[in-house]
């Protein structure tokens, strides 16, 4: 379970993410709580703005970034990005505590804050392939989720305690300081141990030649649009989960962080089943988006805190399951030279949604409450997982009846499926 460990570098590169994602999950957790309850009355649709505007960079930025993470030396561009969003963090965590801070300030950071994560993302997730050999990638995936689910345990929990005792301003500072974990292991690093791929060479159509190679993989496309439908309209529960504690319950900011910890414990449970597995199918993926979706539509309708905090258990670990598969199926089954292109529109379709589907969840939870806007949710992740699993259905179908009519099936896919 724990066998990418033995590498030194990846001891150094998970114990720094675990302490860089517990900040990041107190951010989180007090720039909703901040933007709902300090600078807005409850304002679902301001949460949503904020959140959206964190990820719209992704939609514009992340092609270039991943042909940027394709040329460069990932390492050294990751420190300058996680130096980058510690900043952001300090910045705000400043405005508050020196009572300065207004909505518009909020903005403006999450949209910075977004610009770095999104140039960020494709090199991160890619370089724990540089890490590890290709037979660890499984395990050191799965790992990576389980750091952060960790950090998903704690942080939540110590922002709402921070905040309760503090405010809002010293979670953020909190969070900057983070970053040094991350920043530190990666000079820290063996840079001789490291396994980088081929830098490719400056040249024109690059961006589109991964947009090609995704068009030409249909178990990436699948994946991609699965990821897409999921995370944009079901992945919300910073949102959701605060307004849900502040408007269906009545309660405060340690029971919203209590939520976010107690969702941990399924995810964190999924990422260390994940972690002995050697392959992957595109049954987890189907199977993890309609399961999640089940899930969700059973915490929408739960009528007390403690039943919806126990419901959410259940959706944690289906969501991870669906997260992790994706991520691995797309690690081991692209091209060294395509990774970070592939990764980043991989990031774009993960968290580019969210500048449409965080709005949509804050006004449909102001409008309609916050279980419909889990309900939406539920409804698209059960109806997407649905459609994918009949053309998976049909595809091999199709692939038996050529075979009784002695031809050649296609190459279609370096996925098994089912």
């Amino acid at each position: 379970m724990f066998r990418a460990l033995k590498v030194f570098n990846y001891r150094l590169w998970v114990t720094g993410a675990l302490v860089s994602n517990i900040g990041t999950w107190m951010q989180r957790v007090a720039q909703d709580w901040l933007v709902l309850t300090v600078l807005t009355n409850n304002s679902g649709t301001a949460a949503g703005i904020t959140t959206g505007l964190q990820f719209l960079p992704i939609i514009f930025l992340g092609p270039y970034a991943g042909l940027l993470g394709d040329r460069v030396d990932k390492r050294k561009l990751l420190l300058l990005t996680q130096s980058a969003m510690g900043l952001c963090a300090l910045v705000l965590g400043l405005l508050v505590v020196t009572n300065t801070v207004q909505l518009w300030h909020v903005y403006l950071l999450a949209l910075l804050l977004g610009v770095a994560s999104a140039v960020d993302a494709p090199s991160r997730q890619a370089f724990v392939s540089e890490v590890v050999s290709k037979e660890d990638v499984p395990n050191a995936v799965a790992l990576n989720s389980a750091s952060f689910n960790l950090a998903r345990l704690a942080g939540p929990g110590l922002a709402g305690l921070v905040i309760a005792v503090l405010g809002t301003g010293p979670a953020f500072l909190l969070n900057a300081a983070s970053f040094l974990g991350v920043i530190i292991s990666l000079w820290r690093m063996r840079t001789a141990e490291l396994r980088p791929a081929v830098h490719v060479v400056r040249g024109k159509g690059q961006i589109r030649e991964g947009f090609r190679y995704i068009r030409q993989r249909p178990d990436l496309m699948m994946t991609m649009v699965l990821v897409f439908l999921v995370s944009t309209f079901g992945l919300n529960f910073q949102i959701t989960n605060a307004l849900m504690a502040t408007t269906v319950f009545h309660l405060g900011p340690g029971e919203y962080g209590l939520l976010g910890s107690v969702m941990a414990v399924g995810t964190l449970a999924a990422a260390l089943l994940a972690a002995r597995r050697k392959s992957m199918r595109m049954a987890y993926i189907v199977g993890g988006a309609m399961v999640f979706g089940v899930t969700a539509a059973v915490a929408a309708v739960m009528p007390t805190f403690l039943l919806y905090m126990l419901a959410l258990v259940p959706v944690g670990l289906a969501a991870l399951t669906f997260m992790n598969a994706c991520n691995t199926t797309i690690q081991l089954t692209t091209d060294a030279a395509m990774r970070g292109r592939v990764l980043a529109v991989y990031m774009v379709v993960l968290q580019g949604g969210t500048p449409i589907g965080a709005p949509l969840v804050g006004w449909i939870a102001t409008e309609f409450g916050a279980r419909w806007s889990l309900g939406m949710g539920a409804f698209v992740a059960i109806g997407a997982g649905a459609a994918a699993l009949l053309m998976m259905n049909r595809r091999n179908h199709v692939r038996l009846r050529d075979q009784v009519r002695g031809r050649r099936p296609q190459r279609t896919a370096h996925v098994q499926l089912p």
